[in-house]
């Protein structure tokens, strides 16, 4: 019989919901939804499949314990207790990753990552009946999460972020992240089926996932995870089954109407690059237009996009008639939709118009906004219409 885990996958604040529905259409049962990330059920097999399938998620992290700890030998010794030689083999390599703390009484990070340390070093001596570990075997970094004094502690499965699809080798000056721009595309009704334009298409990330959103592609098909060596924990052929599960679902012929824009030539050249990386080239039309050109003769059509905001003094008297353009673009659309995260307080104003009640989301964490200005919703599909996109 499989042994079942608690896993923790973290996600961009307010994305919870995003990343819960992701799990919870992989089939596995949510057991906790915090701030910053979604807890839930699975087996090794789910360790595999979350790594491969979650377009939201920033990690997964297996979980073997929580606690609370008000003093460093209360965290002492309850890192101790855990039963380590169940989850790192004796030539295993094991550090504290990272660890963070809000408002809790511990709260260095070097003094948490040390001390955990030698509670593991001192649980596993008395585990193995060895007096030094070498380290040389796979890699177990832990995570550990302190919040009003209870700490709970992950082994990162993942490695690098899973942001890293590994397509995009080439970036504009302020990217968004991949999976930043896959929730905030989820948030919207956007389907393979309706247009989608990013006129400040920068590094191509948002008309990127949307592609591979649209083809059925797994976010991680084409990148390794740390886990993939934990033979102790996880046998080999279930990477291997959840590859080709991943493989299986991608549907190559798809039709789409997704177009990137850029005003910098060379920009585009670097986004259109990053597509054929992700396999996606062939569904995106992409071009050196101003928001200035910006126009579709379709209804019913969406625009997804993280406009600049101005990160310099000099930039930011540029910001007005910049915004201004948008929303003169926006409002020549027939019927369309407009969906825009930027840092600039002031995008409303010079759009023109209000963001739909209760459809913006401000992150304090990034310190940006999620503006939703959606258009009317196309008319239903009758039998034998196709359509229009």
């Amino acid at each position: 019989m499989k042994k079942t885990y608690e896993l923790i996958a973290p996600c961009h604040f307010g994305m919870e919901a995003v990343l819960k529905k992701e799990i919870t259409d992989l089939g596995y049962d949510i057991t906790l939804v915090e701030d910053g990330r979604v807890t839930f059920l699975g087996d090794d097999e789910a360790i595999c499949r979350a790594n491969v399938f979650l377009r939201t998620a920033e990690r997964v992290l297996l979980k073997v314990g929580s606690f609370h700890a008000e003093s460093f030998e209360e965290l002492f010794q309850a890192t101790r207790s855990i039963p380590w030689e169940e989850y790192i083999p004796c030539d295993g390599k094991f550090w504290v990753a990272k660890a963070s703390s809000i408002k809790s009484k511990l709260f260095s990070p070097s003094d948490i990552q040390s001390i955990m340390k030698k509670a593991m070093v001192e649980r596993m001596k008395g585990a193995y009946k060895v007096e030094w570990f070498e380290e040389k075997g796979a890699s177990y970094p832990l995570r550990v999460f302190l919040y009003k004094d209870h700490v709970t502690v992950g082994i990162d499965t993942s490695g690098d972020s899973l942001h890293k699809r590994g397509y995009r080798t080439l970036t504009s000056k302020a990217p968004i992240t991949e999976t930043l721009a896959a929730a905030l595309i989820m948030l919207t009704p956007w389907n393979k089926d309706r247009i989608l334009v990013d006129p400040f298409c920068g590094s191509g990330t948002f008309v990127i996932e949307a592609a591979m959103m649209a083809a059925n592609m797994a976010p991680g098909m084409n990148r390794s995870f740390l886990a993939e060596d934990w033979k102790n924990i996880i046998p080999r052929k279930c990477w291997y089954e959840a590859m080709d599960e991943a493989n299986d679902l991608v549907n190559p012929d798809i039709k789409v109407d997704i177009q990137g824009y850029d005003i910098d030539p060379d920009i585009v050249k670097a986004a259109r690059t990053n597509a054929e990386s992700a396999g996606v080239d062939h569904l995106i039309h992409f071009q050196q237009r101003s928001v200035e050109a910006l126009s579709h003769p379709k209804k019913f059509g969406f625009i997804i996009t993280n406009p600049p905001y101005g990160e310099r003094i000099e930039e930011k008297k540029n910001l007005p008639e910049l915004y201004r353009q948008i929303g003169a673009r926006y409002a020549a659309l027939d019927a369309w939709s407009l969906y825009m995260i930027t840092a600039y307080e002031d995008a409303e104003k010079y759009i023109g118009r209000k963001a739909d009640k209760n459809r913006k989301i401000y992150n304090g964490m990034m310190k940006t906004y999620f503006y939703q200005f959606m258009g009317p919703k196309p008319p239903k599909r009758k039998a034998g219409d196709e359509l229009e996109k």
